[in-house]
């Protein structure tokens, strides 16, 4: 016989069948759990329940499975509960639990058989509490473990595009050209990157599609034999096929942004986002320092510098893959690196971000198939289908065409610095060493913007600033009055470095922003190939805008990319614009009763789902409380 519980008694873990009585209120006749017990996982008991009926009424515990389930409510949950159950059923204090919230739960039924409210799966796994210290203990792991780790990817990835700025001026243009010589073959040599790095962008989408550890270590072995091989071209044809084939290697990469979404919310992916991105500065900052050393060292050598850099640059690549391949999981479920608690906590932290379109029934059918675990990889169809729902979004355009304007300085300005400063009549030498501080003033700032992006929760102000500034670098570059003297070269040369740093932020925060406001893994990825369909067609027009002819001062191309980015910041007020309108008109649907925003509710910028916390509510499911972020 099951016992009864009255709010404020003691219940047994292991009771499977426990009859309790809810609080008297009055209002909604939803059932909230406001206690959870040790055996909110399953078969054991909840403390506390409320039915919103005015007085008290008995009801009885049971045995649920997910065949059962109905649609969520609303739940209010407290910081009353001290331990709770593992996935095995056993909570933390080592006592037997009931059974996983993976296969049953339990629901209340009022006395005479009379059912009241059931809970799915995925409800079950809400009652799984934890607490910020172990959500931060996780987030500190994956911050060590994996955002650095890919930042060192990045890093190796544009230095081993970028250094040919290096090589260019080391040499390599000498030794490589061809007879009759022909001047555009440098620039031939970087547009071929870029035509494959474009051509196979669809290749982020095979971030849904094979396992990461698998993906990151064949397309890091990839370009790291690939850069290593161009120490040994013999003609400029030769070297312009091989950065082709760099270009698909890295064209696969681009998706890292995509794929950390998988394991970081929203609000947290700008300041991880940054941390990969500044390898970028990083690298070229390295680039430039390692070049220098290379050159001295190089000059009376057997190996001509410029192919010596070429191979010490390129073959960590090489060794770096291997490690990646135990490095980087699949999923925040698979990381060898946490304990089994806190891959529990990484998978329960992200629930938070399902998708707007996850309907109850996908979520049901999911639940089902997967036992309400881990993330389940989707079909190509679904992939696809996903990719080509963004087409018709103008979130995912307006973004994409911001980043086609910035790419056109990001992607030109470190290949061309080197030579604008050896025609300002510096030596190589020199040139390499000045060629570093932009990158690492960018690199710091970086940080810093994207850090404090987080933490408004907002992108558009930032861009348009670091746009603003980067177009004034840029202007400055392109309207200075030309004279004679050391005081008109070192003001062409600061000038370098709004517009080094300004461009260095945009790239950061239109990352975070194209997957901020994409709701779920498949619309982000078809947005996310969008974003580098687009926008990296910008290195095929800024490669174009330094030709030797027009050099030192190079007038034309730094007009055109001061009005480059001038547009962004306009593009980033105007998409700032529809956004605020998109908000309002979810707020107006959550107003008549089709999501969140309905007085007494916490939005998605303030709540944070499963965390222990006094009074706080929170939604089950994001389509109720998904915002743009501005």
């Amino acid at each position: 016989m099951a016992g009864v519980h009255r709010p404020g008694s003691p219940v047994s873990a292991s009771d499977s069948s426990t009859r309790f009585t809810p609080a008297a209120s009055s209002g909604s006749p939803d059932m909230r759990p406001e206690d959870y017990g040790p055996g909110a996982h399953g078969g054991g008991a909840i403390r506390r329940w409320q039915d919103g009926q005015a007085g008290h009424e008995e009801y009885e515990m049971d045995e649920f499975r997910p065949e059962d389930e109905e649609d969520d409510d609303d739940v209010a949950v407290t910081d009353d509960e001290d331990d709770e159950s593992d996935d095995d059923g056993h909570d933390h204090h080592g006592r037997s639990g009931g059974s996983s919230s993976r296969g049953m739960m339990t629901r209340g039924r009022r006395k005479g058989g009379r059912s009241v409210a059931a809970a799915s799966v995925a409800t079950a796994e809400s009652f799984e509490l934890y607490t910020p210290d172990m959500e931060r203990a996780v987030v500190r792991k994956f911050d060590r473990r994996l955002v650095v780790f890919v930042a060192l990817l990045y890093m190796l990835s544009f230095l081993d595009r970028s250094n040919i700025g290096n090589a260019r001026i080391a040499g390599m243009d000498e030794d490589l050209q061809t007879t009759p010589a022909w001047p555009s073959w440098y620039d031939w040599s970087l547009t071929s990157f870029y035509i494959a790095y474009i051509a196979f962008e669809w290749m982020s989408l095979l971030w849904r599609l094979i396992p990461a550890h698998i993906y990151v270590s064949m397309i890091v072995l990839s370009w790291g034999i690939t850069a290593s091989l161009q120490a040994i071209a013999s003609s400029y044809p030769m070297l312009v096929a091989l950065r082709f084939l760099l270009g698909i290697g890295e064209a696969g990469f681009t998706g890292i942004p995509f794929y950390l979404s998988f394991f970081f919310k929203r609000h947290e992916l700008a300041l991880r986002t940054a941390i990969f991105i500044s390898a970028a500065p990083l690298a070229t900052t390295f680039a430039s320092s390692l070049a220098w050393l290379i050159i001295k060292l190089g000059q009376d050598g057997p190996i001509a510098p410029w192919r010596l850099l070429f191979l010490v640059e390129g073959f960590p690549s090489v060794v770096v893959a291997a490690i990646a391949w135990n490095v980087i999981p699949d999923s925040p479920e698979t990381a060898r690196y946490l304990t089994k608690e806190e891959r529990r906590v990484a998978r329960l932290r992200m629930r938070h971000e399902k998708p707007p379109s996850s309907s109850a029934a996908a979520s049901k059918r999911t639940s089902k198939s997967s036992g309400g675990g881990s993330r389940r990889r989707p079909t190509a169809g679904a992939a696809l289908r996903d990719a080509l729902a963004v087409l018709a979004d103008p979130v995912a355009w307006l973004t994409a065409a911001m980043f086609f304007l910035t790419n056109m300085a990001y992607a030109s300005l470190p290949v061309f610095l080197p030579t604008i400063l050896t025609q300002m009549g510096h030596s190589a030498l020199t040139a390499q060493a000045m060629a570093a501080p932009p990158y690492l003033s960018a690199f710091l700032i970086v940080l810093a913007t994207a850090h404090a992006s987080d933490r408004i929760r907002s992108r558009s102000p930032l861009v348009a600033a670091h746009a603003l500034a980067s177009a004034a670098g840029y202007a400055l570059l392109a309207f200075l009055p030309p004279s004679a003297g050391g005081a008109y070269d070192m003001a062409r040369y600061l000038a370098v470095y709004p517009a080094a740093v300004g461009f260095f932020n945009v790239v950061v925060l239109l990352i975070a922003w194209t997957i901020n406001n994409q709701a779920g893994e498949g619309r982000r990825g078809g947005a996310f190939a969008l974003f580098q369909l687009v926008g990296q067609c910008g290195p095929l027009v800024g490669t174009r805008l330094y030709p030797l002819s027009e050099g030192p001062l190079y007038l034309r191309g730094m007009r055109v990319m001061a009005g480059a980015m001038l547009g962004v910041a306009l593009l980033a007020g105007a998409l700032r614009l529809y956004l605020v309108r998109l908000n309002g008109k979810l707020d107006d649907a959550a107003a008549g009763g089709s999501g969140s925003g309905r007085p007494g509710e916490v939005g998605e910028a303030e709540e944070e789902e499963g965390l222990v916390g006094r009074g706080r509510k929170r939604r089950r499911g994001e389509e109720e409380a998904f915002r743009y972020m501005l």
